[in-house]
């Protein structure tokens, strides 16, 4: 008899115990569209403090050609240096987001254009295609913990 009083007590508690949260992946999925475009737009804008509002802390970059940028004051001499390169812009589009089902991580797929002048006067402009990897902070915000990307194929090769 008492194995099954306890028996009766493990099923009430495992019935009492809270349930994992349901995790509403359109609505995860729409919002980092929505931090994504804006992300491009701060870029265009050449702000570098709000452009770096959108990395983690933490986060790694893998320009192509070039060694990694990892941690946030790293990022911000690269973003600063590129923001100052003659006729420089950047933009993006993300074209698809895929969400953890807990979730705090995402991972980007999509492409890009930068745009630079030359040292004799030629505008360069390059088309490439990126993946960005995402973590949901505590505070319910997305932010890029790893972001690469590289010329497209037949793309010519990156501009020293």
């Amino acid at each position: 008899m008492m194995g099954l009083e306890l028996l009766s007590v493990a099923v009430l508690l495992a019935g009492a115990a809270p349930a994992a949260a349901k995790v509403d992946v359109a609505a995860e999925r729409a919002a980092l569209f929505r931090t994504d475009k804006e992300w491009s737009q701060t870029a265009v804008s050449k702000d570098v403090e709000k452009a770096l509002s959108f990395w983690t802390d933490d986060a790694s970059v893998f320009p192509p050609g070039q060694p990694a940028v990892v941690g946030k004051d790293a990022i911000r001499r690269y973003v600063t240096d590129a923001f100052a390169l003659p006729g420089f812009s950047i933009r993006w589009e993300t074209s698809a987001f895929e969400v953890s089902a807990s979730g705090d991580m995402a991972y980007g797929l999509g492409t890009n254009v930068v745009t630079i002048t030359d040292p004799q006067g030629k505008v360069i402009t390059e088309r490439g295609r990126g993946v960005t990897v995402w973590r949901k902070g505590k505070d319910s915000s997305w932010r890029c913990v790893v972001d690469i990307w590289n010329a497209e194929p037949g793309a010519p090769p990156p501009a020293n």
